[in-house]
């Protein structure tokens, strides 16, 4: 029995680890009682000494003096504060104003404010719990199918786990010892098409069921021109613009390609928008001399910075002056035809959405272009966060307190599971069984591609008892040697476990974004507040079943950043890539003309 034990000590702490789980036990506690018991069978079977434990504290220390995990609560942190000053309440009654009338515009717009509030925020919670408050009554307002409402709002609210700056890519970096820098460039474009992927769903399933997902009324669009236009295309016009001036300038630039290369252009071109609206908001067509007397102190600024040498100062101007040239012309073009250029919903658009966008490239820009680290990137959020809540006077002491509660409760939650990771996985790799799971997942058959369907099977499958923190502590870890040995690059590998996680989130019936939208979405027929029309409510079946579609097009996901792994190695750069084991060298002396060597006659020996 003991020898039997011995043997199969990995696979059996394993299995007892699973079942303590299934069993309800808390994660943090469960890992960490089960790898001590089995420390000490260990112990007690003669496969490692006593003093093997003693390495223990070291880890422990290890964990609290990661700078990389900082990052957590500091973007924690700054989601919170922007959940709670109104940013996301703001954006989707704007977003929801633009894409109003478009059949499932509502749900066009909660997908997009989702990708949005994903980029500055970072936490699931808040973005559901935000979206299913100020969006949800809406639709239900207006005739949508409850399961598309929840689906969408759900699914939208778990892009803040693949979109940077996301916590799991924190951990799954840390994790695989990687960079969190990679890993957030690496997820960007995947983490766009899987927001694309969302907005073709609705698209399709608004063209098969028209009824699913009505356009609003007009009489419920606001921001209208004095002639009662929408004003819709002028913004097309200065959206246009102000991206052709951001990739002009991008291109003067050594950046080429990857997210940094969207992130700057849309900086560049977030510069341009604001600056034309806020010119014609001061000043317009009726002081259009003060809009043309900043022009000219933008391109003297441009020259001046050119003549000293400032060649990246001087493209900041440059996107300055692209600004003031389109309100001179917005300005001039209202004042002698009366065609506004800059409409009113343009204007409110630019307003709205420019704190967000300036958010995400203070911090993901600073992030990918290497300025910052993560950790500090994420402390400059937080800040941004506090400076926005300034300037919207919404900050108050309850709010940073509220914040700053429920950042610690996470911090404290994630940092337990990790110090009951440490503690199992210290055990575990005394009795091999790391080398154990990495022979039986790399003798998988099929190679690469059989380890990678085999892995995220059972990553798939875990995800309906386990969430994505305790997926990320246990499994990755476990995963990540036999992946290495494998030849795949593990930022691609982290990707795409990040990817599946999501459907964590959305697993009925333990989805943890369905328990979020499940508590604040009305479960008993309601008055409606504006047409007093009773209302029924949203059963938790309707949830569910909402969630469905959602983790099908995740799945699909999974299998499209496997079938096209470029979508992530580009954060390699856009260069080509060699193995430098595989480089042959050879070195090839100039030829020359010696005179020949001539060291006389041999010395006579005697």
């Amino acid at each position: 029995m003991a020898e039997l034990l011995i043997h199969y000590m990995a696979p059996i702490m394993f299995a007892a680890l699973v079942l303590l789980l299934l069993l309800g036990y808390p994660v943090a506690f469960a890992l960490a009682a089960n790898g001590l018991i089995f420390g000490l069978i260990g112990i007690e079977l003669g496969l490692f000494r006593p003093d093997f434990l003693q390495a223990l504290p070291e880890r422990v220390f290890g964990i609290m003096s990661n700078d990389t995990l900082l990052a957590i609560p500091f973007f924690t942190f700054m989601g919170l504060v922007l959940e709670r000053s109104g940013m996301a309440e703001d954006l989707l009654d704007t977003i929801g104003q633009l894409f109003g009338t478009i059949r499932g515009g509502l749900a066009y717009a909660v997908i997009f404010v989702g990708a949005l509030l994903a980029a500055t925020t970072g936490v699931v919670a808040a973005s559901v719990i935000s979206m299913g408050l100020i969006s949800l009554p809406i639709m239900l307002r207006y005739g949508y199918d409850r399961q598309l409402a929840t689906g969408v709002i759900a699914a939208s609210g778990t892009l803040a786990q693949i979109i940077p700056p996301s916590l799991v890519l924190i951990v799954m970096a840390d994790q695989l010892g990687r960079s969190v820098g990679d890993m957030y460039e690496g997820a960007f474009v995947p983490g766009i098409v899987l927001s694309l992927l969302y907005a073709g769903y609705v698209f399709l399933a608004t063209l098969l069921w028209p009824k699913s997902g009505p356009g609003l009324p007009v009489d419920a669009i606001g921001y209208r021109e004095p002639d009662g236009a929408r004003g819709v295309w002028p913004l097309g016009v200065l959206t246009l613009f102000s991206f052709a001036v951001g990739y002009y300038i991008m291109m003067q630039t050594p950046v080429r390609g990857g997210a940094d290369f969207v992130i700057l252009t849309m900086s560049v071109a977030v510069t341009v928008a604001f600056l034309s609206a806020v010119f014609n908001y001061l000043f317009g067509a009726r002081r259009l001399i003060l809009t043309v007397a900043a022009t000219v102190a933008f391109a003297a600024l441009y020259f001046a910075l050119l003549d000293a040498g400032w060649q990246r100062m001087a493209l900041v101007a440059e996107a300055m002056l692209a600004g003031c040239i389109y309100a001179v012309l917005a300005g001039t073009l209202e004042r002698f035809t009366g065609v506004r250029l800059i409409s009113n919903m343009a204007q409110q658009v630019t307003f709205v959405m420019v704190p967000p966008l300036a958010l995400i490239f203070l911090v993901l820009g600073t992030i990918f272009i290497g300025v910052a680290t993560p950790t500090e990137g994420g402390a400059m959020g937080a800040v941004g966060a506090l400076l926005l809540a300034i300037a919207k006077g919404r900050l108050r002491l309850d709010l940073v307190r509220q914040a700053a509660e429920s950042t610690a409760k996470l911090s404290a939650f994630v940092l337990f599971i990790l110090i009951g990771a440490r503690v199992f996985s210290l055990t575990f790799y005394g009795v091999n069984g790391h080398r154990w799971v990495e022979e039986l997942l790399v003798s998988l058959p099929g190679g690469q591609v059989g380890f990678l369907i085999f892995v995220n099977v059972l990553v798939f499958l875990l995800a309906f008892f386990l969430d994505f923190f305790e997926l990320a502590f246990i499994v990755v870890p476990l995963l990540g040697p036999a992946a290495e040995r494998l030849g795949i690059d593990l930022i691609w590998f982290g990707v795409i476990l990040g990817v599946n996680m999501q459907t964590s989130f959305m697993h009925p019936p333990f989805g943890f974004a369905l328990f979020y939208l499940r508590s604040v979405a009305p479960k008993d027929s309601y008055l409606d507040r504006v047409t007093g029309k009773r209302m029924e409510g949203v059963t938790t079946g309707q949830i569910y079943w909402g969630a469905v579609p959602f983790v099908i097009i995740q799945c699909i996901m999974v299998g499209l950043v496997i079938a096209f792994p470029q979508m992530v190695l580009h954060y390699k750069g856009t260069g080509p890539v060699g193995d430098p084991s595989k480089v042959n060298i050879e070195i090839q002396m100039p030829a020359t003309d010696l005179p020949p060597l001539d060291f006389g006659p041999p010395p006579k020996i005697q």
